[in-house]
């Protein structure tokens, strides 16, 4: 069972705890541990990994795709499928499985249904010369003009809209949060937030972190949301808390079904030269 302090980080060797601000892990893969807003309980801090999607193979995992049929952590995910990092994809509807929006790869649809929600995540471009990620804002962009172009989607609420606005109603509610972001150029971002804030306060302390966020979606909330990262000797793993006591440990990181995952590209292979004699 996982302590508070290991939930908000696992460091390998027993490593102290990164300091805050951006560390590399990898070329093309960072940890952020920035703080969040005053007030909280819990460790106060944001989560923020920062992907090249370059370097990294953005994939959706679902358990109701063949060949998975089941819900893993976070961490099992990355362990599955040779993962950097992962976090959650979207929220899920009650038979553990289906998305409650917008869901689908080039080879497997979790789910076809298109929702009210304003944000999509593309990414697996059909097109090279294509943003390998982004996410659309439907209120300034035409899903269907994109959908064509882009192999996986994957649909939910939108935080930070193509203005850089913060569109989450102002609420009293709190909660623990995990989110996808796009900053300035091109990045993903999987952002976590243990500690519980009202989401339209955690969006203003996203907007004014040194991020350069751009874009961002909510994509879990509570005990589900999780991220997990690992690269250059360092591990880390955060987990949600219950809304209704912020200050306890949820234990064990809960299975869930549908996840982003970064995965390593492979290294371009070394280009054959020819002797002269």
């Amino acid at each position: 069972m996982l302590a508070a302090a290991l939930c908000a980080a696992l460091l390998l060797g027993g490593a102290p705890a990164p300091a805050p601000g951006w560390q590399p892990l990898e070329p093309g893969l960072d940890l952020g541990l920035f703080d969040g807003p005053a007030g909280a309980p819990g460790d106060g801090k944001i989560a923020v990994v920062r992907v090249d999607p370059h370097r990294y193979r953005l994939v959706l995992l679902n358990a109701s795709a063949p060949g998975e049929g089941g819900l893993f952590t976070a961490r099992a995910w990355a362990d599955r499928h040779g993962a950097a990092a992962v976090i959650n994809a979207a929220m899920y509807q009650a038979d553990y499985r289906t998305s409650v929006s917008l869901m689908r790869t080039r080879d497997h649809v979790n789910q076809a249904r298109v929702s009210k929600d304003r944000a999509v995540l593309a990414f697996d471009a059909l097109d090279a010369a294509l943003p390998p990620a982004r996410i659309i804002d439907r209120d300034c962009e035409d899903l269907d003009a994109f959908a064509p172009r882009y192999g996986t989607l994957v649909q939910s609420i939108r935080m930070v809209s193509c203005e850089r606005k913060n569109v989450w109603s102002p609420s009293p509610r709190r909660t623990s949060a995990a989110a996808i972001g796009i900053d300035g150029k091109g990045r993903v971002l999987f952002i976590h937030a243990r500690s519980p804030w009202p989401v339209h306060e955690l969006v203003d302390a996203l907007l004014a972190l040194p991020i350069d966020l751009r874009r961002a979606m909510y994509v879990e909330g509570g005990p589900e949301a999780q991220l997990y990262v690992r690269g250059g000797g360092r591990e880390v793993e955060r987990v949600g808390t219950f809304e209704s006591s912020p200050g306890a440990t949820t234990g064990s990181a809960w299975p869930v079904p549908n996840v982003l995952a970064a995965i390593p590209r492979a290294p371009p292979a070394p280009r054959q030269t020819r002797s002269s004699r």
